[in-house]
């Protein structure tokens, strides 16, 4: 299962943007879990000075505003694929490749 973390003081941008997050999750049938961030110390930590922001297993991956559901597809699409073979459950599968240098997929 995947970590997806709404950064975020708890304004309607953030609250847009957890939902956004949440009917994008639903709609692809992914196996997420929705973390809301809402310590300032905690969202400065990551870096983010604007909010709401998305964050997909601990890599911000949007700040500043709303995104659409377009754009919140593609991410989830792109980190989900990037990870493909290997959840966090089967990390030791044989579906995980190394390459010349030898770097592992998971």
């Amino acid at each position: 299962m995947k970590t997806i973390k709404i950064l975020g003081t708890g304004c309607p941008s953030c609250v847009s943007t957890e939902k956004v997050v949440k009917d994008v999750i639903s709609e692809l049938n992914i196996d997420a879990k929705i973390v809301k961030v809402t310590d300032i110390m905690e969202i400065m930590a990551y870096d983010v000075m604007s909010t709401p922001a998305v964050v997909i297993d601990e890599k911000v991956v949007f700040k500043g505003g709303v995104p659409s559901k377009d754009v919140v597809k593609g991410l989830l699409v792109d980190n989900f694929a990037n990870n493909a073979c290997c959840s966090d459950e089967d990390s030791g599968s044989s579906c995980c490749s190394t390459d010349e240098k030898g770097t592992s997929c998971c």
